[in-house]
């Protein structure tokens, strides 16, 4: 049971309950380690609209999202959460509405690298190469679907505590290295690796996340990490 409405920025969104649920579990089409969904949703899904200002309140005011935090160079972009993932929702700034991509979460950075692999064989297949996020921290690559939107596909993701989140700006932009966007202009490029630049030049850095059983302590100390606990 659900409906269809067109918001206010012209995208057509679908709201339901009482999906009908297969009789048997999911098998992927090559062999993975897993998604990681369950309490924290299928992954993420990123939008296009002429104006975010048009956009914004309808799925926060209206539909209760909540916003994680926002950047506004190299182009502008919104990000939401529902729950303990960093966001699964984003709303970026192009001009046209659009779907411009869906995030899925692997359990094992390794499925993302070969999946990268098979990527790299198929010309004009990566829409944005390897990299790391700012804000959800996620290890990822973009490919083009058959569909003409973008497929994230990515390991590592932050979760936060939805009652104490505190949304801020993403002063360096949305990677902290890598993630270079074929989709964007050249002028885009050139400030988003600037951006990606001056983040190196001023030591910004962050732990990977990761959760029980796809990491292995390691033995020796990380004197970055231990500055940062210390707060020196």
């Amino acid at each position: 049971m659900g409906f269809r409405s067109r918001i206010p920025a012209g995208n057509v969104i679908e709201a339901f309950c009482g999906p009908e649920l297969a009789p048997d579990p999911f098998r992927p089409g090559r062999a993975v380690s897993g998604f990681r969904t369950g309490p924290l949703g299928m992954g993420h899904v990123a939008i296009t609209v002429e104006r975010v200002d048009t956009a914004l309140a309808f799925y926060r005011d209206l539909l209760g999202f909540r916003l994680s935090d926002y950047t506004l160079r190299p182009f502008k972009a919104y990000f939401m959460h529902l729950n303990p993932r960093h966001h699964s929702f984003a709303i970026i700034e192009t001009g046209k509405a659009a779907v411009h991509h869906m995030m899925v979460e692997l359990y094992m950075l390794d499925d993302v690298g070969q999946a990268y692999d098979l990527a790299l064989g198929e010309e004009g297949r990566i829409g944005t190469t390897l990299g790391r996020h700012t804000n959800d921290f996620m290890t990822s690559f973009y490919s083009w679907t058959p569909s003409g939107f973008l497929m994230e596909y990515g390991w590592g993701g932050r979760s936060i505590d939805p009652d104490t989140w505190t949304a801020s700006e993403m002063k360096y932009g949305p990677s902290l290295w890598g993630h270079d966007r074929g989709w964007l202009p050249p002028e885009g490029r050139a400030l988003a690796r600037e951006l990606r630049l001056r983040a190196a030049a001023d030591e910004l850095r962050e732990p990977v996340q990761v959760i029980e059983g796809n990491y292995t302590l390691a033995p020796g100390t990380c004197p970055w990490w231990d500055r940062a606990r210390k707060g020196s």
